[in-house]
């Protein structure tokens, strides 16, 4: 095995129920997750984030630990969110939890995984675990 570590952790987010103003902004969204990579404990190298007409956002934060992107649909209150994160410094989950609550999302199915497991024969692999979660009730976390 090298000495040079490959682990990685890739959060994986379908999120429903989400605040519709919030999803088709994408001046909020990159403020969002601006912040979401401070509290993941990652450093931003750059961003970039598209407003689609006539509703809808794409955007992605690089960080020096990999990514944080997203892709709305604000007519669904639907966003699908991607956090992906090298080494052990950064908190993904922490982001995660930052980005669901600020887009006010009801709802999140959440698949975590480990990657760049290296096998004895230099090949690599990865490892899924999957969740739920009700996030928001009557719209107001309680």
């Amino acid at each position: 095995m090298s000495e040079i570590e490959t682990i990685g952790f890739h959060y994986v987010v379908e999120a429903a129920g989400c605040d519709p103003e919030v999803l088709g902004n994408a001046d909020k969204i990159r403020q969002i997750f601006l912040e979401a990579a401070k509290v993941g404990n990652m450093e931003v190298k750059s961003s970039y984030f598209f407003k689609f007409s006539p509703t809808g956002v794409s955007g992605v934060v690089i960080v020096a630990e990999s990514h944080i992107s997203i892709h709305t649909w604000p007519e669904k209150g639907y966003a699908a969110l991607d956090v992906y994160t090298c080494g052990t410094k950064a908190e993904p989950e922490k982001a995660v939890d930052y980005i669901l609550e600020q887009l006010k999302a009801k709802y999140a199915h959440v698949s975590e995984i480990k990657r760049g497991i290296e096998e004895d024969d230099e090949t690599f692999t990865h490892m899924i675990m999957t969740w739920e979660e009700a996030l928001r009730k009557n719209g107001n976390g309680s």
